[in-house]
């Protein structure tokens, strides 16, 4: 089972990117199969590129640092 405050703090490092361009993500769950949930907000929530920022900017990222994070996917 994945720590979810070492999660959450992958998500920090993550987070003044967003921001930089009016988003943000809420980690809401580390599921028992290693699945991460969270949710974009802001402008990165209606954002036409929010699937690539989630794929390769989010789940790139917990991967390089946590590589027992299976996927990340936004509920």
């Amino acid at each position: 089972m994945l720590d979810q405050k070492k999660v959450q703090s992958v998500l920090d490092k993550v987070r003044p990117a967003l921001q930089m361009d009016g988003g943000d993500v809420e980690l809401i769950k580390v599921r028992d199969d290693n699945v991460v949930e969270v949710r974009l907000q802001g402008a990165c929530g209606s954002c036409p590129m929010a699937t690539m920022t989630l794929k390769h900017g989010i789940e790139k990222t917990l991967q390089d640092e946590i590589p027992e994070v299976k996927e990340v996917v936004s509920v």
